[in-house]
């Protein structure tokens, strides 16, 4: 783990915002595509809003969430809705947004298709964390009731998980596909968050979740 210090979250996001244009300006250039996965929550919001306004070749940029709420796109707990409007926006707007969400009942309906529509733009070029007070990241909350499931080597790409602390059903990337981005980038604020991070490196990962990507993730934390 690469833990990465700032004196304030302002310089932190926009940094953090210049790291992630200039990796996927790298890819870009390179296989002329880029996948960048960015989690929801309105932490990251800053950062979305410099990434917008960057002059990358957006139209040949896939964007997937890590993880999203079984709810539509109308709920103010939608991820999506707020990716679209913080990321998806002014030069970003051409970028792909692969969706991880359909109208279903329950997720399982749906989770074959929105499975085939994310492999296609794996591996992930970039790909943006959070991380909760209790260690979970995504949606790999301790105690979800298939987390084993989706931190083993073998998990598929895509599930569907429930846990107490999540509230809805949650559908998420697994840890396979997480751990095998090119670039891992995990954002903190706080110092309960700096604290949780510090407990993470001594407990499994059942129990820290976050662990399952920390061994190469660089760390962004301001308090």
């Amino acid at each position: 783990m690469n833990l990465q210090t700032y004196p304030d979250r302002e310089l932190m996001m926009l940094s953090v915002a210049d790291k992630i244009a200039g990796q996927l300006g790298d890819f870009l250039r390179r296989d002329g595509r880029a996948t960048l996965s960015v989690p929801g929550g309105t932490t990251p919001g800053p950062i979305f809003d410099t990434l917008s306004g960057v002059d990358l070749d957006w139209a040949n940029v896939a964007v997937i969430l890590n993880d999203e709420r079984w709810v539509p796109e109308t709920s103010d707990r939608s991820n999506t809705r707020l990716v679209r409007q913080r990321l998806l926006r002014n030069r970003a707007a051409k970028a792909n947004l692969v969706p991880l969400y359909a109208e279903a009942e329950a997720p399982e309906a749906a989770l074959d298709a929105l499975s085939d529509g994310i492999l296609p733009h794996l591996p992930i070029s970039v790909l943006l964390l959070g991380m909760g007070a209790d260690m979970h990241t995504a949606s790999l909350f301790p105690g979800a009731d298939r987390l084993d499931e989706a931190l083993s080597a073998s998990a598929p790409p895509l599930m569907a998980l429930r846990a107490e602390a999540a509230g809805e059903p949650r559908i998420t990337l697994t840890a396979p596909v997480l751990k095998a981005a090119f670039n891992i980038h995990i954002l903190i604020t706080g110092q309960d968050k700096r604290d949780a991070l510090e407990r993470a490196q001594s407990l499994p990962v059942n129990e820290a979740p976050v662990r399952a990507v920390l061994d190469n993730a660089t760390v962004h934390w301001a308090e």
